[in-house]
């Protein structure tokens, strides 16, 4: 059976020069955050914390998946599959199975009621106005009240005291499900997995048909059943092989102040009240890995991970696109790093595909892009200075720009209003297309307007002849 663990990951990241090993101390309130967030933009690393103050018995981990390098060290596949990759195994779902408490690493350690102490887990400081440490990298399992099927998903933690956190909720599935236990008075019990195999991290970001448990999907991707193991004071089963996990249940009409925090948008998400998440019991790995999971201003792997959920759904929403006919081939949220902006790589053989193509992106069941763009199989979609030249040379505004006015839009978009009477979760904006592909093939001429203009024999000149021995 496949290792299910962030452990093998985190083995495998560094085999392959991925991953940074920090010894010297590091302070999960001051400085682990910046540490962690420069770390990968200048480096493009991972981070291990081997010593962490004030807590000696724990190790911390970020930017695991922050780029599709590491999502293809997760899958064992070369980077230019990983879409693709993730869309065909996501097909193939596995039930789970079922293994004892003795099989299951995160049952070494069992802490339950006075036991639990929150305060004693490295949760980081991420960003600088948060008002304290946050659990951003909690994947919650809850069940359906009347047919007791799961649903995973993320939902950050403002750690309140020793056994208590805020529980964000979204208008969607999870906000489902809760408002069925406020509406038979019942709590809500929940497990919050903190720190699982990236794969099943994906999964637990997926927007899954309601009624599809995740965990199968997870199952799926891995090519193995997911581990998993019953709670202890909760109706719940875990991934056996999680770094950590909480217990506890949301009391319907329990609430608490939170936030602001700094968001997948790289903006703050304003201050208001959310759900109290109440912990009765902690489980854990002996010799612990906490996953501290960076957010705010991308680029950290709370981006990566909805951002390549984002394009794996729309790799799979596209195919159907012109009854089949379009010419996929790549989907990028803009630099790996905002949901906000998809940009998508396609060879347009027929006028109006790319149009197609960018509508079912708005449409799609996602609503977090807002802004997508088209260019042609010249143009490296990760490459934001590529994208901007190719929107500045071949797109006719009046003709290639659309846009579409009061319509739904991402949760978290600060610069779309409110609804009116409604929550912040609801907001209203505008989204918009931009068609930067050049006249399509069948249209060659014309086409050729628009190439590059590059030196000659560029792909075959290569400039070590031509340097002097100090320079080479």
């Amino acid at each position: 059976m496949r290792d299910q663990s962030i452990r093998g990951h985190l083995a495998n990241l560094e085999q392959q020069g991925e991953l940074t090993r920090f010894i010297a101390e590091i302070d999960p309130d001051a400085n682990m955050s910046a540490v962690s967030w420069k770390n990968f933009s200048e480096r493009g690393q991972s981070c291990l914390f081997t010593t962490l103050k004030g807590h000696p018995d724990w190790q911390a981990v970020s930017q695991i998946v922050a780029s599709r390098r590491k999502w293809a060290v997760a899958l064992g596949v070369a980077e230019h599959l990983v879409v693709p990759t993730l869309a065909e195994r996501i097909a193939n779902p596995l039930p789970t199975v079922d293994v004892g408490r003795a099989k299951a690493p995160c049952k070494e350690v069992v802490m339950i009621g006075n036991e639990v102490d929150l305060t004693k887990v490295p949760a980081m400081w991420t960003s600088a106005r948060d008002p304290g440490r946050y659990i951003a990298s909690g994947m919650c399992i809850i069940k359906d009240p009347d047919t007791g099927i799961r649903n995973v998903s993320f939902h950050r933690a403002q750690v309140l005291g020793p056994d208590k956190t805020a529980f964000l909720i979204c208008p969607r599935q999870a906000l489902r499900i809760f408002q069925m236990y406020g509406a038979r008075g019942r709590p809500m019990e929940v497990a919050m997995v903190i720190g699982a195999h990236p794969l099943i991290t994906f999964a637990g970001g997926f927007v899954a048909p309601y009624g599809v448990d995740e965990m199968t999907i997870a199952g799926g991707l891995l090519g193995d059943a997911v581990r998993m193991v019953k709670c202890e004071t909760v109706d719940l089963e875990v991934p056996a092989d999680a770094e950590m996990i909480l217990e506890g249940e949301i009391i319907p009409g329990e609430m608490t102040e939170e936030g602001p925090f700094g968001e997948v948008t790289g903006t703050y998400a304003q201050e208001g009240s959310t759900p109290l998440f109440r912990i009765k019991a902690v489980t854990h790995r002996r010799n612990p890995i906490f996953y501290a999971m960076q957010c705010g201003l991308p680029p950290s792997d709370a981006h990566s991970i909805i951002c390549t959920t984002i394009e794996m759904k729309l790799w799979e929403h596209m195919r159907g696109v012109d009854g089949g006919e379009l010419e996929l081939l790549d989907v990028r949220c803009v630099g790996g790093m905002t949901p906000l902006m998809v940009v998508v790589q396609l060879r347009q053989r027929y006028a109006g595909q790319a149009k197609a193509a960018l509508m079912s992106v708005l449409s799609s069941p996602y609503l977090h892009p807002k802004f997508a763009v088209a260019v042609d199989e010249d143009i490296d979609p990760s490459d934001v200075d590529q994208v901007a030249w190719a929107i500045a040379t071949r797109t006719h505004a009046a003709r290639d720009v659309q846009r579409w006015d009061a319509t739904r839009v991402f949760t978290l978009d600060n610069a779309s209003p409110i609804e009116p009477g409604m929550s912040p979760m609801y907001r209203i904006g505008t989204k918009m297309l931009i068609d930067a592909t050049k006249p399509p093939v069948a249209r060659a001429a014309e086409r050729r307007r628009f190439d590059k203009a590059l030196p000659p024999n560029l792909d075959t000149v290569r400039l070590e002849p031509f340097l002097s021995e100090a320079d080479r």
